[in-house]
């Protein structure tokens, strides 16, 4: 089932934006901000919770979390990055932004964070990971931290673009993905496509690692500008294959033919939002 985007108030919107660090005009952050609002409400996030959000980036789903939890709750936001990565505007420069806002108080950044290292006494309400699971190198990898979040939380929360396509103008963000995540095998990078998982893959392992389904819903995120910005990455880098086995050069041959026969405007691939409980022991 594919749920619609509620439409946020100017004054919510304009209460988070200013908690944000934001380069030129807010429209780019604005559209980014209300898919995850969006994204909030379909995890259930409750006033009050602890939160701990692995892969926060420059804090876009932090915001929209510690908005959710109130004074009451707490979000710890965890990442692998180093405070300088990011453009136009570094995973440090949003974080000191963000703390420095009204929101602050209710937020932890932790940077070079590995979630397999993280400390955790009492354990977190939710885990969530924001379109975050494709930076992951391999399955297993992914696996890992399915398995490590079973011990220091009760329930998880995934986003992550859903390669089941609805809409013949999402197929150029379709197409741009598969050649990032074939660009990741064969050319190391720190682009956010390192590796493609379905919906049924991520809902595979998180099973075998003793979580239990509970939600499984299409978000509309058709709107967004990623569709556009993966399309261009991926275009950029047609020169970068060369030199690849030739069955691959075929095949990426193939997918660039393809992507560059996709109607105008590119729209964005729709986010799926999956949810698990604890299964009983």
């Amino acid at each position: 089932m594919k749920q619609g985007c509620r439409k946020e108030s100017g004054k919510e919107m304009d209460h988070l934006l200013r908690c944000m660090k934001i380069v030129g005009d807010d429209t780019i952050q604005r559209t980014q901000l209300r898919h995850r609002l969006e994204l909030v409400k379909a995890f259930d996030v409750k006033e009050g919770m602890r939160v701990l959000e692995i892969g926060c980036g420059q804090g876009d789903t932090t915001v929209a979390l510690a908005d959710q939890v109130g004074d009451s709750g707490h979000v710890t936001a965890i990442d692998i990055a180093r405070p300088d990565y990011g453009a136009p505007i570094t995973l440090g420069e949003a974080a000191d932004t963000i703390k420095a806002s009204p929101l602050g108080e209710r937020i932890t950044f932790s940077f070079e964070t590995d979630l397999l290292d993280l400390a955790v006494d009492e354990p977190f309400d939710i885990v969530v990971l924001s379109h975050c699971s494709w930076y992951f190198r391999d399955p297993e990898q992914l696996k890992r931290y399915f398995a490590y979040c079973t011990k220091v939380a009760k329930r998880i929360c995934i986003a992550e673009w859903d390669v089941h396509f609805t809409k013949r103008a999402q197929l150029a963000h379709f197409h741009a993905v598969s050649i990032l995540a074939l660009y990741s095998q064969f050319v190391e990078n720190d682009g956010n496509i390192q590796h493609v998982f379905s919906k049924e893959q991520i809902i595979q392992m998180l099973e075998t690692c003793g979580w239990l389904l509970t939600e499984n819903k299409i978000i509309d995120a058709a709107y967004l500008q990623d569709g556009g910005w993966e399309v261009d990455y991926a275009l950029s880098v047609e020169r970068d294959f060369i030199g690849t086995p030739p069955k691959i050069q075929s095949l990426i041959h193939t997918y660039y033919d393809l992507l560059k026969s996709c109607p105008a405007p590119v729209r964005s691939l729709d986010s799926i939002v999956i949810a698990g409980d604890l299964a009983p022991h």
